[in-house]
């Protein structure tokens, strides 16, 4: 029976983490290509079989009606606008390829996990400042900012495992080796 607590389970726990963080990056990120038809379905979803939400969340309903209408035009009228969301999903699969160095060598790549926790806390300002800027309902900066809040919890979780790992491989190999990858 292996040890619970020992490097090759803390490597795995940390994988997984790591896994279930970039299939969240990468969800997020791909979700950015198709924003019109996105929201052209989540607003006709709101007028017809999700009409509850609808009715107990109207401000909701109403800027979701504001935005598909926005990006629809957008979309038919100056789709060279659209090329920015683009970047933006390229940005999340490209952050999400990075944390492939930490998944391989988490003790040594650990400025990885490190710098998606910055950019977690990145949003909030963000949001806080562009938001009103844009024309943003606060709620829905509040929404963008919970991502950050969401994303930062399970690198922090990740960060302690690595740091545990780091002191378990400096007591396992006292001399410059660490746990190979695998």
């Amino acid at each position: 029976m292996s040890d619970p607590n020992g490097p090759g389970a803390l490597l795995t726990r940390i994988r997984v983490w790591l896994i279930l963080f970039v299939v969240c990056l990468v969800l997020s990120g791909v979700t950015a290509f198709p924003l019109v038809t996105e929201l052209r379905l989540l607003d006709q979803a709101l007028d017809g079989w999700a009409a509850p939400v609808a009715e107990a969340l109207p401000a909701l309903a109403e800027w979701t009606h504001r935005v598909a209408a926005g990006i629809a035009t957008a979309g038919s009228d100056s789709p060279y606008l659209l090329y920015g969301t683009d970047w933006l999903a390229f940005a999340h699969l490209v952050i999400a390829v990075a944390f492939y160095g930490a998944y391989r060598d988490p003790v040594r790549n650990i400025w990885i996990v490190e710098f998606g926790m910055i950019a977690c806390v990145g949003i909030i300002p963000l949001a806080l400042i562009c938001g009103p800027i844009r024309d943003i309902p606060f709620w829905w900066s509040a929404v963008d900012m919970a991502f950050g809040v969401i994303g930062i919890l399970p690198l922090l979780h990740v960060r302690r495992l690595i740091k545990r790992l780091e002191a378990t491989a400096d007591v396992a190999f006292p001399t410059t080796h660490r746990i190979s990858p695998v």
